[in-house]
């Protein structure tokens, strides 16, 4: 499959929303809102739930699969305000000791004039340097489109996961076809430069793994089996998610600190180390 063909899946309007995600994950969900600042962000969607019994922290993006639903949570794309909710969410974990579970889907943040106006780029920011100190464990899947700082905006993870049909990148592919090549009709070519599948991304260390979703038919989608095909991929991302709280429950505050810094400052190491000594023993 080529990796325009990954976006475009990654993009599909049938694919599980956040809410999906939590309904069939996660039980006696109590959702929170607002950023205690602003004003309520509907692309960002998240609260309090029990994951096997023990309670944890749940948020993502939020997209619809009509355009009414859309408009309401901006197709996904949080300001300053959903970032802030995000934050506030998280760190009302870290008091308490739960652990955080992300999901990640959207185009971007909000690049509106407004959302600048209010500090975007600042609550972005904000949460990067928030979330690298957070003390208790957090752990990101990416469920469909990771773009930009949007997606890194929730996702300074201990563990990040990705779907198999996924796509994770600094920006769009019509994006940096519009910037690299001035045509953003190149999108094509784009994707497959910028390296942006879950199969790429897990080579260069970017993420821990890939989740299946071989049975899912989510690009072929049928009213009457949709429900069993996406229970198997539930099942394997609830398989993901226990696995990954059984390792990481055991570290200390210190220690997930020093693991979440570790991740983000060393993860292409090795392919870094790897490439420069096979351009050495060529040159």
């Amino acid at each position: 499959m080529k990796a325009i063909d990954r976006v475009l899946n990654a993009r599909d309007k049938d694919r599980p929303k956040i809410t999906d995600y939590i309904d069939n994950l996660f039980t006696d969900f109590f959702e929170q809102k607002g950023d205690f600042l602003g004003k309520e962000d509907a692309s960002i969607y998240g609260g309090i739930a029990m994951f096997h019994g023990r309670p944890v922290t749940v948020l993502g993006h939020r997209k619809g699969r009509t355009a009414e639903e859309n408009m309401t949570c901006n197709f996904g794309m949080p300001g300053p305000e959903g970032y802030r909710k995000a934050l506030r969410l998280m760190k009302q974990a870290e008091k308490f000791g739960r652990p955080i579970i992300t999901f990640v889907d959207t185009p971007g943040a909000y690049p509106g004039l407004e959302a600048e106006m209010y500090g975007q780029a600042q609550a972005i920011a904000n949460n990067l340097a928030q979330m690298s100190d957070i003390k208790v464990p957090i752990i990101t899947i990416v469920t469909g489109e990771g773009s930009s700082g949007g997606a890194l905006g929730i996702a300074v993870a201990n563990k990040v996961y990705m779907l198999e049909n996924a796509i994770y990148s600094v920006l769009s592919p019509e994006g940096f076809a519009s910037i690299l090549w001035h045509d953003s009709a190149k999108r094509d070519e784009a994707a497959e430069v910028m390296k942006l599948t879950a199969k790429d991304l897990l080579e260069f260390g970017v993420i821990d793994g890939i989740i299946s979703e071989r049975g899912t038919g989510f690009d072929v989608v049928s009213e009457n089996d949709n429900v069993d095909k996406y229970s198997r991929l539930y099942g394997r991302i609830d398989k993901q998610i226990s696995s990954a709280l059984k390792e990481l429950e055991n570290k200390s505050a210190e220690q997930l600190i020093t693991h979440r810094y570790e991740k983000f400052r060393y993860f292409d190491k090795e392919y870094l180390e790897e490439t420069t000594s096979e351009r050495m023993e060529n040159v």
